[in-house]
């Protein structure tokens, strides 16, 4: 039987699979197909995790040396327009681009494959635990992949995989608030949160005094910005916990804009 280490380099294996099979099934059209990330077509999705799961596979392999350059920099200029990939990748064939989706991922899980998960690696200029590296990894391709279907006009299944997101979006509590320029809250969060199969996860002290229940999709799409709070059945209690999911951020670097509610714009 598996360990908790190798389920989770296979959850994020499983989560590109899942991906891989819905891109070798849409037309070539739909590859040009606008994505919910603003200025990105659904290719362009598809761009960035390459990039990035080359990144981290070197982050990886050179892990005894100097750091590399922190995921996301790359080529890339500050002001957040694409990426000289993204724009050389948008000439290219869907197959071309699913080939290196596939090959990307397969170099990533290989590498990780080779530790322990207790090793510390770095990904955009933060030390992290291998395990906390591979789990970043494991949102961004389902966080990324949500805009994916939603570029391809296809529903996306949520499975128990949520699980490992839903545990660092609340672990990224306190960093959400210090991206934001914010103090975080000197008192403990709970989140309890239904599973896809019906089980229910938590996570915090059972006496925190902020609390957030509902379902675990909703949760793990509010910590990555794919959905506004208001568009949930997320229940938020205490000081504090409406605030953390106006700010939840999973994932690093600076603070995202989110997602505006269903209905207006943003």
């Amino acid at each position: 039987m598996p360990g908790d280490w190798e389920r989770l380099i296979e959850a994020l294996e499983e989560e590109s699979r899942t991906l891989s099979t819905l891109l070798e099934r849409i037309d070539d059209a739909t590859w040009d197909a606008p994505s919910p990330a603003e200025g990105w077509l659904l290719r362009d999705c598809v761009v960035h995790l390459c990039e990035t799961d080359d990144n981290a596979t070197r982050n990886v392999e050179e892990r005894d040396q100097t750091p590399p350059v922190p995921a996301g920099r790359r080529g890339r200029r500050q002001d957040g327009v694409l990426t000289q990939n993204m724009q050389a990748w948008r000439k290219r064939p869907p197959a071309d681009l699913l080939r290196w989706y596939r090959e990307a991922n397969a170099r990533l899980v290989a590498a990780l494959r080779t530790l322990t998960g207790d090793e510390r690696l770095r990904w955009a200029g933060r030390p992290m635990s291998a395990r906390s590296f591979t789990t970043a990894r494991l949102m961004e391709h389902w966080s990324h992949g949500l805009d994916i279907h939603d570029a391809a006009g296809h529903t996306p299944t949520d499975t128990d995989r949520l699980e490992h997101i839903a545990r660092l979006g609340w672990m990224t509590r306190d960093y959400a608030y210090t991206a934001h320029g914010m103090t975080p809250p000197d008192t403990p969060l709970r989140v309890e949160v239904v599973s896809p199969t019906g089980k229910l996860w938590v996570f915090g002290p059972e006496d925190a005094p902020d609390r957030v229940t509902g379902s675990a999709g909703d949760f793990c799409r509010v910590v990555t910005q794919r959905i506004h709070p208001d568009d949930t059945d997320l229940v938020a209690t205490g000081p504090h916990a409406a605030e953390f999911l106006s700010i939840a951020q999973a994932f690093a670097g600076p603070p995202g804009a989110g997602r505006p509610p269903r209905g207006k714009a943003k």
